[in-house]
């Protein structure tokens, strides 16, 4: 396969193949993690709607019914945010992909190991991160 010619914008990642592998298996654990955590919560999502369907008016408090609500409003918030990060760690594998990945998008450094460790589909070096707060 023959290397694309890089664009002069484009970035090329600090670290070895060997090490984006290493990345690489960090992301996919994580991914299968979360989407396991996603099939749960849908799960639940989808037994609290039938349940809700099935309880009566009259047999059922306004106050409980209030309270699973709630409970399914903080699981499909949770479902999003969790969506979410799959769609982070996805990126990140594409930037595995195309050689980009632990750069910094604002300084264009590289992102320490370490913290990429912590927080594999970050974008930003801690310096970075820090100036945004």
């Amino acid at each position: 396969m023959a290397e694309k010619e890089t664009k002069n914008d484009e970035r090329v990642s600090p670290y070895s193949d060997k090490e984006l592998e290493y990345f690489r298996e960090i992301i996919i654990k994580k991914m299968e993690e979360a989407e396991e955590e996603l099939n749960t919560l849908q799960r639940t999502l989808r037994e609290s709607m039938e349940n809700a369907s099935d309880e009566s008016a009259y047999s059922y408090h306004m106050a409980d019914a209030g309270t699973d609500a709630q409970e399914r409003e903080k699981t499909y918030m949770l479902f999003n945010r969790t969506r979410k990060f799959v769609k982070y760690l996805d990126d990140a594998l594409k930037r595995i992909d195309n050689k980009t990945y632990g750069v910094c998008k604002v300084t264009g450094n590289k992102i320490s190991k370490g913290r990429l460790e912590a927080v594999p589909h970050t974008q930003l070096s801690i310096e970075a991160k820090l100036k945004r707060r």
